[in-house]
């Protein structure tokens, strides 16, 4: 992938057909993407490629994406988390009822 970078980069014209190419895929397929958020489907998935595809261009995107995972990680942690505290209270709750005469 280096080798085809560098022989695009190397002619002025084809990098900037490259990258309108890349934006312009990018762009919408995070558009795509946040139309179907609201629909059944793979909606935050497909923004995710979309960030992806823009990432292998621009470092912004990069970081945008680096932070979404971050994010969506601590989000993940916070639920299994919240679910765990949640069946304890629920279990103690059963052995104090079943106890109770």
């Amino acid at each position: 992938m280096a080798r085809w970078r560098h022989w695009i980069r190397k002619r002025p014209w084809l990098d900037i057909v490259y990258r309108v190419l890349v934006t312009t895929l990018g762009v919408l397929i995070m558009v795509l993407g946040l139309i179907m958020v609201p629909l059944p489907g793979p909606g935050w998935l497909v923004v995710f490629i979309g960030l992806t595809v823009l990432g292998s261009e621009y470092h912004w995107a990069r970081r945008l994406l680096g932070w979404l995972r971050r994010a969506l990680a601590r989000f993940w942690e916070r639920w299994r988390a919240w679910r765990q505290s949640r069946e304890a209270r629920k279990e103690a709750i059963r052995q104090a009822d079943a106890t109770r005469p």
